[in-house]
């Protein structure tokens, strides 16, 4: 394959920031919005890597998270989710399947990137989900306060497996439209 110019790969991954900031300033400025916006943000940043611009897709992620937080008017609170794990989880990817030599390196890698989704969870369970949509008045709010862990852990754990799995599928849907690009 030919490697594309230093200005083509300016271009697209400006076109992924634009995206991303986008999607993550109406996300942070409609609440219901948040998750769609975020994995829209998060595909966004896969245009960069479906031609192996690593460097491109680092800098839109970084980009966009800045623009995003210049955006809303410095409210860093519902960027929390895609700063810690869902704007990094695509460039994880792209390593994990690009530099695992064997299927044990890619279930241990797989293990860890769950324990990160976990801990990822977690924080924006306490610091977003709760003081910002209100989850203290929902019905089911006092079971998950009381075995909060033990529906983190597995549940967050089973959710990443099915969620992951479904990342590198739309990475490679994403492939596919890019490659229609001729660069």
């Amino acid at each position: 394959m030919k490697r594309s110019s230093k200005a083509f790969e300016i271009a697209l991954s400006g076109v992924a920031c634009a995206i991303a900031a986008g999607a993550l300033t109406l996300g942070s400025y409609v609440g219901v919005l948040l998750v769609a916006c975020i994995l829209v943000a998060e595909v966004a940043i896969m245009v960069p890597l479906s031609k192996d611009q690593l460097w491109g897709a680092s800098l839109c992620y970084v980009a966009a998270l800045l623009l995003a937080f210049l955006f809303t008017g410095f409210y860093f609170i519902n960027l929390i989710p895609f700063a810690v794990f869902f704007g990094l989880q695509p460039i994880a990817n792209y390593l994990q399947k690009r530099f695992s030599p064997n299927k044990i390196v890619f279930w241990a890698v797989e293990a860890g990137k769950a324990a990160w989704f976990d801990l990822a969870m977690w924080l924006s369970f306490r610091f977003v989900f709760v003081p910002v949509f209100g989850l203290t008045e929902t019905v089911w709010y006092p079971f998950v306060e009381k075995y909060f862990f033990l529906v983190l852990f597995l549940g967050g754990t089973l959710f990443f497996a099915v969620y992951d799995y479904l990342i590198f599928y739309c990475q490679r849907a994403v492939n596919s439209l890019v490659r229609r690009i001729r660069r």
